[in-house]
């Protein structure tokens, strides 16, 4: 294990001696409703007032202040605030329900809470405990404006210094609550020791300098958006937000110009998608020339670096190569991905045109990613190596352990959860995989997910599902075959090619319950589901298959606020489609 140097220091200590340290802009917001350019200087001054405003509100510290909201300026200003007035931060997904926002609100204690807007207000209606809100944008009966609590706090800057004095290492910075593909969520306690350890590996790994801007989508309810923006700000980098359309993200991207995209593996699944499927409507010449320009690309970033190479790649490169890279602006000089596995194909894709894709793998539990490529040392097909100071090994069963500084303190109000998460300091991932000799880490599935077949073999579904994203009209699948003869799926159709499969099989392109039916969109993905049967073994392979009327979605509680499936509550809501299958 790697070792890292240790600091007595917490959150508050770290980020507010950074950011006076840094100059010039530190969040930027398009959003003609979130503020403009915020400088250092304002950031260091709005989590001041804050944490003075919460102290008004007689917030003592370690009380628990939580934040509902998508990401934007004001989460990460409401954060610092409340981690400066020495509170556990409770964040909680914009998404969702109002159940679920008074579970995490009446499990973790909260006593204060920053909405949105009104509509996010709305959800916490009837919730008596809770004794203060606080909106973000916008007026709200019995509701206190955020520049009011920054008002009640100004010229009280000593607020901030004194309680930040008085947090120690192991207090509990946040309790962010798992969104559960299994269960209910459990709050993760992540102590400011966890999250300075956390800063410092990522630091120690990856090339970061002030010249960093990283464009964030993913929301900050999620420990990866929220670790990249407490080590953006910690370098004096520049955080851009997006404008809230799931639509516009890739358009967006473009236009943000960051030199690091952290994102979920759909992002990059829909480019790749859509330059194929590009490819694959136009004529052969182009066609013929895209897979010369791929394969250029290839020789070129597997080291073929000679006169005529070099010729060679500037041609495809001005002819193809370029126009993918184009997608995520002209200075991009890495993007991350994490949360789901993605597949090898898809980052060679990239790696190909000029674009590095890294993929890492964590949880909440360790403070997002314990293992990373990198720039210099990058294996397609794995997770990477540990960050320095973590240690990764595989149990017996196959299951992998993390130890590190970065490993949460358990779970809130949870003793059992907390003994069958951590043994001896090291924490089950429930996560299969493997270890390489030059310690390489390889996910292979979930252990939970393992499907047992009626002939007693075990096969994990993620590789197959991702198998069958990559391809062209494929949004989600989920793979059955529990104590069955053979798998079985559910798949949905890509809204985004949708259009262009409807033109295809010559149907109405804005009905995708009829296009779920069409015996020509059958007969296309059965074609899609036969491509990937050949790349599996027999025992793998899916044998029938249905078409939902429409894709999985947050809404129903089919998919979590990043984008991973929820195995259980698809197989309930479809139990009757799967049945069939095996009728």
């Amino acid at each position: 294990m790697t070792t890292i140097e240790s600091h007595p220091r917490t959150l508050p200590v770290a980020l507010r001696a950074a950011i006076a340290s840094h100059s010039g802009v530190a969040l930027r917001s398009p959003s003609a409703t979130d503020p403009g350019a915020l400088s250092f200087a304002d950031v260091l001054r709005a989590g001041d007032e804050i944490a003075a405003g919460l102290a008004a509100l007689d917030i003592e510290p370690g009380d628990r202040v939580a934040i509902l909201s998508s990401t934007r300026a004001e989460w990460t200003l409401a954060d610092l605030g409340a981690l400066w007035a020495g509170t556990t931060v409770v964040p909680i997904y914009n998404t969702n329900s109002p159940e679920e926002c008074a579970y995490v609100l009446g499990h973790s204690g909260s006593r204060a809470v920053f909405c949105e807007d009104e509509a996010q207000l709305r959800k916490l209606e009837g919730l008596g405990d809770l004794e203060h809100r606080i909106v973000m944008t916008g007026d709200a009966a019995g509701a206190i404006r955020l520049a009011e609590l920054r008002e009640r706090g100004r010229g009280l800057e000593e607020v901030a210094a004194d309680r930040t004095a008085a947090i120690g290492p192991d207090d509990v910075a946040t309790l962010v609550y798992t969104s559960g593909t299994t269960g209910p969520p459990k709050g993760c306690m992540l102590t400011h020791g966890n999250l300075v350890s956390t800063i410092e590996m990522y630091r120690a790994r990856l090339e970061l300098g002030p010249g960093m801007r990283a464009y964030l989508f993913l929301p900050l309810a999620h420990a990866l958006a929220r670790v990249t923006q407490y080590v953006t700000l910690t370098i004096g980098g520049e955080l851009v937000f997006w404008r809230g359309d799931p639509k516009r993200i890739v358009a967006e991207l473009s236009e943000a110009a960051p030199t690091h995209f952290p994102s979920v593996p759909r992002i990059f699944e829909k480019i790749h998608t859509a330059v194929l499927g590009g490819v694959e409507e136009s004529g052969r010449l182009k066609r013929l020339v895209f897979a010369w320009a791929m394969a250029e690309g290839a020789r070129a970033r597997r080291g073929d670096r000679g006169p005529l190479a070099r010729r060679r790649h500037a041609l495809a490169d001005r002819l193809v190569l370029s126009k993918v890279r184009a997608a995520f602006g002209d200075r991009l000089q890495v993007a991350l991905t994490g949360a789901a596995p993605i597949g090898a194909d898809i980052l060679e894709f990239f790696d190909a045109c000029g674009v590095l894709v890294l993929e890492g793998y964590g949880l909440t539990e360790s403070c997002a990613a314990s293992t990373l490529n990198t720039v210099g040392e990058h294996r397609f097909g794995t997770v990477g190596r540990p960050l320095p100071g973590t240690a990764v090994r595989a149990a017996d069963d196959g299951e992998l352990l993390l130890r590190g500084p970065h490993i949460f303190a358990g779970y809130y109000r949870d003793d059992e959860a907390t003994r069958e998460s951590l043994d001896h300091g090291w924490l089950r991932t429930g996560d299969l995989g493997s270890v390489d000799d030059d310690g390489y880490v390889r996910i292979t599935g979930r252990k939970k997910e393992l499907i047992i077949t009626s002939s007693g073999k075990n096969i994990s579904p993620t590789n197959i599902e991702e198998l069958l994203r990559e391809t062209r009209w494929i949004s989600q699948a989920i793979v059955f075959g529990d104590n069955e003869p053979y798998l079985v799926a559910l798949l949905t159709l890509d809204p985004d090619e949708a259009v262009k499969l409807a033109a295809r099989v010559g149907a109405p392109p804005d009905d995708l319950a009829a296009l779920a039916h069409h015996p020509r969109v059958r007969a296309e993905l059965q074609a899609s589901v036969d491509a990937v049967n050949a790349r599996l073994a027999r025992i793998e392979q899916i044998k029938r298959f249905a078409i939902l009327e429409h894709d999985l979605s947050q809404a129903a509680a089919e998919l979590t606020p990043t984008l991973k499936i929820k195995r259980p509550v698809v197989a309930e809501h479809y139990a009757d489609v799967v049945e069939e299958l095996y009728s």
